[in-house]
């Protein structure tokens, strides 16, 4: 099994998991977002390097370890025509088959970052296309902005800035599906939860054959959960962590605007985790290097829209290859230019008329979502922990009193 020992010398040290497919000049390093594994980019491994198959190995019926050779020459012979590429995923901290330390604070966007850093040395890679989802797509930011001179393009996939952009809008449904996920403590709950967070309801309910998405999807994701097992809550709370406490500052946007590659912004117009908004907002700050790409699809648009995501990807790649200008790549209005969308002149007219009145309103609208948010999520960690130190709660056993 392939590991990247990133604190060598270190007592308990962090070692990484990750598998590599597919040869050739083009290296491509896939992050993953909170509670994924590496196999959870299947549908991009797949369409990227056609194939799923691990460079390192293969298992045949007998629990015997066999080279494919029929694969590995296919990718050489795809390399010497230069259009090869070479993918490496692998689990965060936390997850999968990963060290999961336990302590909060060892979960930073900023260490994870610096694992992934350390996982590229170890592949030998001076250089790389960074594609992040979710969780992944922050610690791409992280990873661009402390080594821009080694990212040679960047894809965020629902991304958002961290910090409070990470908590949905507040519904009936998502509080419904936060309860249910702080109760799931089976496969079965866990996949039945994961469903309605990652697809939307459209897409569960159209048919394949005999069944909905819904009910195919659900044993793959039993299985799945499974194999790699429930996460841990030293892992799953650690990894939180790094979301609540990631911040892209204003030194990270001129650090990655100062690496001059391309970057594309993909997000699903519909995920009730990462809200569009701010994926867009992201994107805006990373003018002129950044293109936006919105997705009729939820918080995994990269398995509901495989495609069209993957298309994407491979674009961004090529137009990388062909040094393409920033201003020929961007699609998002010139800051201050003539060139806004019908939406930002009606925005434009709207604060004309409005004053700095209905801004005010809106920020403070948002910060009190926020708060109330936040408090309900307090109440509902605490009224878990209580049911659980409850239920331990024994009644002592007195002794019959002899003489």
């Amino acid at each position: 099994m392939p590991f990247c020992d990133v604190s060598k010398g270190i007592q308990n040290g962090i070692k990484i998991f990750y598998r590599t497919y597919g040869h050739g000049p083009n290296k491509v390093l896939l992050i993953i977002g909170l509670a994924g594994t590496h196999d959870s980019w299947g549908p991009q491994i797949k369409g990227l390097t056609g194939t799923d198959i691990p460079n390192d190995e293969k298992w045949n019926n007998n629990n015997n370890i066999i080279r494919n050779e029929s694969f590995v020459l296919d990718c050489e012979n795809h390399e010497e025509d230069g259009n090869g590429i070479e993918v490496c995923a692998f689990d965060n901290r936390g997850m999968g088959q990963t060290s999961i330390p336990t302590k909060k604070s060892e979960y930073t966007t900023t260490n994870m970052a610096k694992d992934a850093i350390a996982l590229m040395d170890h592949l030998g890679w001076r250089k790389a296309h960074v594609f992040g989802h979710s969780m992944g797509s922050m610690i791409a930011c992280k990873l661009a902005a402390m080594v821009p001179e080694r990212i040679l393009s960047l894809a965020l996939i629902n991304a958002t800035g961290g910090g409070f952009e990470c908590f949905p809008k507040i519904d009936s449904q998502m509080l419904s599906i936060a309860l249910r996920f702080l109760k799931a403590k089976t496969p079965e709950q866990r996949a039945a939860v994961d469903l309605d967070t990652h697809y939307t309801k459209e897409y569960l309910a159209e048919l394949v054959g005999l069944k909905t998405r819904r009910e195919i999807l659900y044993q793959e994701y039993v299985k799945g959960i499974k194999s790699s097992g429930m996460q841990s809550n030293y892992g799953f709370e650690g990894q939180l962590n790094a979301c609540w406490t990631h911040r892209v500052t204003s030194r990270d946007i001129e650090a990655i605007r100062s690496g001059g590659f391309l970057i594309s912004v993909i997000h699903g117009r519909y995920d009730i985790i990462a809200q569009i908004y701010h994926g867009r907002k992201l994107a805006e700050k990373m003018q002129p290097h950044a293109r936006m790409i919105d997705l009729h699809g939820g918080h995994l648009v990269s398995h509901e829209r495989p495609k069209e995501v993957n298309e994407a990807l491979s674009e961004l790649i090529k137009a990388s290859d062909m040094k393409l200008s920033p201003h020929d790549w961007t699609n998002l209005p010139k800051k201050g230019g003539s060139q806004l969308t019908g939406i930002k002149i009606l925005l434009s007219r709207r604060r004309a008329e409005c004053g700095n009145f209905v801004s005010f309103m809106y920020e403070m609208l948002a910060k009190l979502n926020f708060i109330i948010l936040y408090l309900i999520g307090l109440f509902i960690m605490a009224f878990e922990q209580g049911r659980r130190i409850f239920k331990n709660l024994r009644p002592a056993r007195v002794g019959a009193i002899t003489s």
